[in-house]
């Protein structure tokens, strides 16, 4: 008998038991709680100590600190062509503090366009400077020589950054390093001569320019702030110098930012779908995960008090070879005191790891939580899939300090507010709507400050995507 004749035979037979599909109108499943995928460790979140703000706003007190010129330039891409945004030329030194938009205008069109390929010098060591050069795209290494008189890597500008900015200022400087293109390069230039011709038609300026060459110069340590005079190693009766430490006339304030949804259930499902779990507090507990999660991601990236984006331009580091190499991770270190931890996406650390096995180098653990943390130098290296990776497949290692005491990164929140839940998180009770809707408004607030500039380091552009 074949295989469908057996099928047919079957099923002519009366059923002698019940099916499975009938019995399971009468059984009981088992059910799971509600997963959600957005779900992630949130390791920023568990690490950063949190100080609690009450008035809503943290000030954050510093010695008075003198610095200008220290950001980086904005450009506009038009096909193959790029010119700077006027207004951001306001960060070189020579313009700082300047705002007449239509000179500022005028300089920004007397920006030429150049590039460069790999290898290409830019400018040599004792030569002249008489131009002031901005980078649109690419990296360019500071050369400088060496203990032994071999060429040694100073530094490395990465988009944005620029340099031979005292041009403007003393037509007597000249060039204490080389630099030179170490991949393709698109270079604004704006020449000494031109700004002196912008100069003289323009009274403004030309004042500007007076009143910066009349500031006495300022006596500052090496962070920028002002010098503490000091008397040391003295004998007899010499006069003992008289000082007082100067703060910032303006300190930053911080204010707690806000994420916010109101969550909707009918009436309907609360009152008559509660078994065996409650509607209400499944609905309730994965609106409050999507909301730490946006909490994390704002912690990060947002443009006002985000880690990203309020790391201080010489705490910034450009890795030496693209991909994130120990060399990178111990120059990030190196910059400051104390550094807690690491912050960086999974894919990133994937990348450190394969630049480690080059090496031959197996990286130490630890155990937070149950869970196996990778360290480089004892310092854990948490994932944070919050930090962002640009189509170019590059992106940013965050180095923290930590805490309140150690002048770190801290976390801020305000806890004890009305219908609390967790700290500076709360679920109000809204009332319900003529469509039998019951409304509730979910609230977290939320900023993060870093205390000092050197508590908080990035290394960006790193490659991610190369395997060799």
């Amino acid at each position: 008998m074949s295989v469908g004749e057996e099928v047919r035979a079957d099923q002519g037979k009366p059923q002698q038991s019940l099916d499975t599909a009938a019995a399971r109108n009468l059984a009981t499943t088992t059910k799971s709680a509600p997963q959600m995928q957005e779900i992630s460790s949130r390791w920023l979140l568990r690490t950063l100590p949190w100080v609690n703000v009450q008035g809503g706003t943290y000030r954050v007190n510093r010695r008075l600190t003198y610095a200008v010129g220290d950001g980086r330039v904005t450009f506009v891409k038009t096909g193959d062509r790029v010119e700077v945004v006027p207004a951001e030329l306001g960060e070189l030194p020579a313009l700082r503090s300047y705002e007449d938009g239509e000179v500022l205008s005028e300089l920004a069109q007397r920006c030429r366009q150049r590039e460069f390929g790999p290898g290409q010098v830019i400018a040599s060591f004792g030569s002249q400077t008489d131009e002031v050069y901005l980078l649109a795209h690419g990296r360019i290494e500071k050369i400088g020589s060496g203990p032994y008189g071999d060429d040694a890597v100073l530094g490395v500008f990465a988009d944005g950054a620029y340099f031979g900015e005292q041009a403007l200022l003393d037509p007597d400087a000249i060039w204490e390093y080389t630099a030179r293109a170490d991949t393709a390069c698109t270079v604004l230039i704006l020449s000494r001569r031109d700004f002196e011709q912008v100069a003289e038609r323009a009274d403004s300026l030309r004042d500007h320019l007076r009143q910066l060459r009349a500031i006495p110069e300022q006596r500052t340590n090496k962070y920028g702030e002002k010098e503490v005079d000091l008397a040391a190693g003295h004998s007899g009766e010499p006069d003992i110098p008289h000082t007082f430490v100067d703060y910032e006339a303006r300190p930053r304030e911080y204010e707690l930012s806000i994420a916010q949804t109101v969550l909707r259930i009918h009436t309907r499902v609360a009152d008559l779908y509660n078994q065996p779990m409650n509607q209400t507090e499944q609905q309730l507990r994965l609106t409050v995960e999507a909301l730490k999660e946006r909490q994390e991601h704002e912690l990060v990236n947002n443009r006002d008090f985000g880690l990203l984006h309020n790391c201080e331009y010489d705490q910034r580091l450009q890795p030496h070879d693209g991909v994130p190499s120990p060399d990178d991770m111990d120059e990030l270190l190196s910059r400051r005191r104390g550094t807690k931890l690491f912050l960086a996406h999974p894919r990133a650390i994937s990348a450190f790891g394969r630049e480690l096995n080059k090496r031959g180098l197996v990286p130490e653990s630890v155990d937070i939580g149950g869970n196996r943390i990778p360290t480089w130098r004892g310092v854990p290296i948490y994932p944070c899939n919050k930090i962002p990776v640009s189509p170019e497949r590059t992106t940013s290692i965050i180095a923290m300090r930590t805490g309140e005491e150690d002048q770190g990164v801290v976390g801020l929140r305000q806890s004890g507010i009305p219908d609390e839940i967790e700290p500076s998180l709360s679920v109000r009770f809204m009332g319900i709507n003529e469509q039998a809707v019951i409304n509730y408004l979910v609230t977290a607030y939320y900023s993060a400050a870093v205390l000092v500039p050197d508590a908080l380091g990035v290394l960006e552009n790193v490659e991610i995507g190369r395997w060799r």
